[in-house]
């Protein structure tokens, strides 16, 4: 028999996966459609096809003033993250902007301690401290861009580090609704909110008919980026919702990883021995982790 704690570690490796190939298509998405269009995809296609699984449960919510108050902060909340995350990725170097995005870790486990009351024990802080470290090596092509002191006033910088921090936050608040409401209504509620702004946003900018000709124009491609995405964000609340957002967030947050692995084996990139080195760690630190989760 399946215990929760084992069902909470499949959901956070599904997310784990889904992230992975997904940060391929959202890169590739932000090119050829902006953050805007990007969002409003993975949002569309996340109202459309969760609907008929939450239909049943959407009166009680929108009954519920104090629920539906939550849902709408956290939307505002994933909108301003995703928009500052995108906005660092346009304007500043990949290989310094990454690093700045892993910060996005502690500050979920930060906010789970201060707001969440989760008191996890010292080993399981110091494992997802062990996988912090091997992500910030992993992800970096010179440990020099790790002096985040010196890197402060490059380009994208201070937009990735503040997306980061609502990321932080945005993670925290979608574990809480995924624990009191529910993992497919929360990420429902989030991206139908989200596809609504984009397309109010489309109206104002009169860009609505040359972004749905360029949807129209790649579905297969559309399609594949709105469902990985959406994959990994219902894995990601359903396992915060049996297990400690600190926990579901470590794990799943090593995508960033199986991605460095990808770039070498699809893209044949060459990596240095330091991120061999963060590689390992992170393997070790997640395996410790969900070992001592069950």
């Amino acid at each position: 028999m399946i215990t929760t704690s084992v069902l909470g570690i499949v959901f956070s490796v599904t997310a784990l996966l889904c992230w992975a190939v997904g940060d391929f298509s959202i890169q590739r998405g932000t090119r050829q459609f902006g953050n805007w269009g990007t969002i409003f995809i993975i949002g569309i296609l996340g109202a459309i096809f969760i609907f008929p699984f939450v239909r049943n449960d959407l009166p009680a919510l929108f009954s519920n003033s104090y629920q539906l108050g939550f849902m709408v902060l956290l939307s505002v909340i994933t909108l301003f993250a995703a928009l500052f995350l995108f906005e660092g990725l346009k304007r500043g170097k990949l290989a310094i902007i990454e690093p700045v995005f892993g910060i996005e870790l502690p500050f979920t486990v930060a906010f789970s301690i201060i707001f969440g009351g989760e008191h996890l024990g010292a080993q399981v802080y110091f494992l997802i401290g062990i996988v912090f470290i091997g992500l910030m090596l992993a992800i970096v092509q010179e440990t020099k861009h790790l002096h985040f002191h010196k890197t402060l006033l490059e380009k994208g910088v201070l937009y990735a580090g503040v997306g980061s921090i609502a990321m932080g936050l945005m993670n925290f608040m979608t574990g809480v609704g995924s624990q009191n409401v529910s993992p497919l209504v929360t990420i429902w509620f989030v991206h139908t909110f989200l596809a609504i702004c984009c397309a109010v946003y489309f109206f104002v900018k009169k860009e609505w008919t040359t972004v749905i000709k360029g949807i129209c124009n790649q579905p297969a491609f559309v399609l594949t980026l709105g469902f990985f995405d959406n994959a990994a964000w219902i894995a990601y609340a359903s396992a915060m919702s049996i297990i400690p957002i600190s926990i579901a967030t470590t794990i799943s947050e090593s995508y960033i990883v199986l991605t460095v692995l990808l770039g070498v084996w699809v893209n044949k990139e060459k990596i240095r021995l330091h991120q061999y080195v963060g590689i390992g760690v992170v393997i070790f630190g997640v395996l410790a982790l969900s070992i001592l989760g069950l």
